[in-house]
Protein backbone atom coordinates (compact mmCIF):
# COMPACT_ATOMS: atom_id res chain seq x y z
CA UNK A 1 0.00 0.00 0.00
CA UNK A 2 2.70 2.51 0.57
CA UNK A 3 4.36 1.98 -3.02
CA UNK A 4 1.25 2.62 -4.33
CA UNK A 5 0.80 6.20 -2.70
CA UNK A 6 4.55 6.70 -3.55
CA UNK A 7 3.52 6.22 -6.91
CA UNK A 8 0.08 8.19 -7.27
CA UNK A 9 2.57 11.13 -5.57
CA UNK A 10 5.21 10.77 -7.93
CA UNK A 11 2.93 11.10 -10.92
CA UNK A 12 1.07 13.87 -9.53
CA UNK A 13 4.17 15.72 -9.31
CA UNK A 14 5.07 15.09 -13.09
CA UNK A 15 1.63 16.56 -13.95
CA UNK A 16 2.14 19.77 -11.74
CA UNK A 17 5.43 19.84 -13.30
CA UNK A 18 4.17 19.34 -16.69
CA UNK A 19 1.18 21.92 -16.47
CA UNK A 20 3.24 25.03 -14.95
CA UNK A 21 5.94 24.24 -17.32
CA UNK A 22 3.52 25.02 -20.32
CA UNK A 23 2.16 27.83 -18.82
CA UNK A 24 5.40 29.31 -18.31
CA UNK A 25 6.41 28.47 -21.98
CA UNK A 26 2.90 30.02 -22.92
CA UNK A 27 3.85 33.31 -20.93
CA UNK A 28 7.18 33.48 -22.66
CA UNK A 29 5.85 33.05 -26.58
CA UNK A 30 2.63 34.97 -25.63
CA UNK A 31 4.21 38.17 -23.97
CA UNK A 32 8.51 37.36 -24.46
CA UNK A 33 11.06 40.39 -25.24
CA UNK A 34 12.84 38.95 -28.25
CA UNK A 35 16.58 39.31 -28.53
CA UNK A 36 19.73 37.86 -30.36
CA UNK A 37 21.55 35.14 -28.47
CA UNK A 38 24.61 33.38 -29.70
CA UNK A 39 25.13 29.22 -28.29
CA UNK A 40 27.35 29.71 -25.38
CA UNK A 41 28.39 26.07 -24.76
CA UNK A 42 26.55 23.01 -25.01
CA UNK A 43 27.20 20.53 -22.04
CA UNK A 44 26.75 16.85 -22.83
CA UNK A 45 26.19 14.40 -20.67
CA UNK A 46 26.77 10.31 -21.57
CA UNK A 47 24.35 8.08 -19.67
CA UNK A 48 24.99 4.60 -18.91
CA UNK A 49 23.71 1.45 -17.82
CA UNK A 50 24.76 -0.61 -14.37
CA UNK A 51 27.34 -1.80 -15.86
CA UNK A 52 28.90 1.61 -17.09
CA UNK A 53 27.90 0.79 -21.15
CA UNK A 54 26.76 3.88 -22.57
CA UNK A 55 22.78 4.03 -23.05
CA UNK A 56 22.07 7.34 -24.33
CA UNK A 57 23.54 11.00 -24.73
CA UNK A 58 21.75 14.33 -23.04
CA UNK A 59 22.99 17.43 -24.36
CA UNK A 60 22.34 20.92 -22.38
CA UNK A 61 22.18 23.99 -24.35
CA UNK A 62 23.20 27.66 -23.33
CA UNK A 63 22.39 30.88 -24.64
CA UNK A 64 24.29 34.12 -23.53
CA UNK A 65 22.27 37.61 -24.76
CA UNK A 66 21.64 40.91 -23.25
CA UNK A 67 18.69 42.13 -22.33
CA UNK A 68 16.53 45.02 -23.03
CA UNK A 69 18.01 46.94 -20.43
CA UNK A 70 21.67 45.86 -20.94
CA UNK A 71 22.39 43.19 -19.03
CA UNK A 72 24.00 39.85 -20.03
CA UNK A 73 22.69 36.77 -19.14
CA UNK A 74 23.66 33.30 -19.58
CA UNK A 75 20.61 30.73 -19.95
CA UNK A 76 19.45 27.28 -20.36
CA UNK A 77 17.95 26.95 -23.49
CA UNK A 78 14.26 25.29 -23.25
CA UNK A 79 13.64 23.05 -26.62
CA UNK A 80 16.98 23.63 -28.70
CA UNK A 81 16.09 23.76 -32.78
CA UNK A 82 18.51 21.28 -34.09
CA UNK A 83 21.21 21.89 -35.45
CA UNK A 84 23.04 24.11 -32.92
CA UNK A 85 26.80 24.50 -32.37
CA UNK A 86 28.47 26.18 -30.12
CA UNK A 87 28.68 29.93 -31.86
CA UNK A 88 25.60 29.97 -33.65
CA UNK A 89 22.77 32.61 -33.09
CA UNK A 90 19.69 32.59 -33.26
CA UNK A 91 16.70 34.48 -31.96
CA UNK A 92 14.93 33.89 -28.25
CA UNK A 93 12.41 35.12 -26.20
CA UNK A 94 12.57 35.73 -22.07
CA UNK A 95 10.60 37.57 -19.86
CA UNK A 96 12.36 40.64 -17.88
CA UNK A 97 11.03 39.18 -14.74
CA UNK A 98 12.61 35.74 -15.45
CA UNK A 99 15.80 36.33 -18.05
CA UNK A 100 17.20 33.10 -17.28
CA UNK A 101 14.20 31.34 -19.48
CA UNK A 102 14.27 31.38 -22.61
CA UNK A 103 12.74 29.63 -25.40
CA UNK A 104 13.35 29.98 -29.15
CA UNK A 105 11.59 32.98 -31.16
CA UNK A 106 10.43 30.44 -33.98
Amino acid sequence: MPFVIFIVIAVVLVIVFAVVTKKQNDKINAFGIEAEAVVSRIDIEENTDEEGIPTSTTETYYVRYVTEDGREIEARLSKPPKGLREGSTLVIKYLPDKPKRVLPAN
